[in-house]
């Protein structure tokens, strides 16, 4: 079987190894945490938390599955697949973790490159949203699915080839923890032209880009890092809500922003993207 779980995870609790026992995973402490029926686990202790319901919200969570599966970001996946997939050790298969997952998207295209070139993956996908993993696991059953924290990832120490970061909340110690030495972290983030169209409307002037990073965090040295542009067209007024509500553009608008945005019907964008590329040193 090419792609399966990875099952290396960590008590959230005491770091120890999790064994599945059953319907549960165990730590040799005793901490149990229960597979739901679903097939998801949840390893987000309470007193880790920040919030009751933490992560996006099940009606984001909902925009994002049909925008996704729509395949408007197609060129993105297939973009952070290639890279990867390279250079993977030989052997046993390769782990690999997104870290914040979401519904699960990626981590599904990256699953069926893999298989499509024969690939033997071992799959995690975390996320700190119920929603978001809930919606992941009921939609592809072969990975492991966790509701956890990028802050205190429930993985062994190095025990992780890939570990893929797409536009979400890096924490370069714990990624550095979890990779195995040459492991790769492969990110995604907007570029400065990302989505301009919709902004424009949607606010009243652009705040400046953020400039890249001039230097890899410790522990790490970067690859050539690489751009994902390209013309995206939405049609209907239903595809451009689906998109604004995925994004902190939905919050971050004024509400005559928002509601010029809805009364879009149409709407041509430029999707730009920056990958990068960290390996983890030896």
């Amino acid at each position: 079987m090419s792609i399966q779980p990875f099952t290396a995870l960590a008590c959230p609790l005491d770091g120890a190894p999790l064994n599945r026992q059953g319907a549960a995973w165990k730590c040799p402490a005793g901490h149990s945490f229960d597979i739901a029926s679903q097939g998801h686990t949840h390893l987000l202790p309470v007193q880790h938390k920040r919030s009751l319901d933490p992560g996006d919200s099940k009606e984001m969570v909902a925009a994002r599955r049909r925008f996704l599966n729509a395949g408007h970001y197609r060129p993105i996946a297939e973009a952070v697949a290639r890279p990867a997939l390279a250079d993977l050790p030989a052997g046993s298969p390769a782990a690999c973790l997104d870290a914040g997952s979401g519904e699960g998207y990626y981590l599904r295209q990256l699953a069926a490159a893999a298989e499509s070139r024969g690939i033997a993956l071992a799959v995690l996908g975390l996320d700190i949203s119920k929603w978001a993993v809930l919606a992941a696991a009921k939609q592809d059953k072969r990975p492991n699915w966790v509701v956890g924290t990028n802050a205190r990832l429930p993985v062994l120490d190095a025990s992780l080839d890939r570990i893929l970061c797409l536009f979400g909340f890096p924490v370069y110690a714990e990624f550095a923890r979890a990779l195995k030495p040459g492991g790769q972290l492969l990110m995604a983030d907007a570029g400065p032209d990302h989505l301009r169209e919709l902004r424009e409307i949607i606010y009243p002037s652009l705040k400046p880009a953020r400039p890249a990073p001039m230097a890899p965090p410790p522990g790490f040295t970067d690859l050539a890092p690489e751009t994902v542009r390209f013309p995206l067209s939405l049609n209907s007024q239903a595809e451009i809500a689906d998109l604004l509500a995925m994004t902190p553009h939905l919050y971050r608008a004024t509400p005559e922003g928002r509601a010029r945005a809805a009364a879009l019907t149409a709407l041509t964008m430029t999707v730009d993207i920056r990958l990068q590329r960290l390996v983890r040193a030896a």
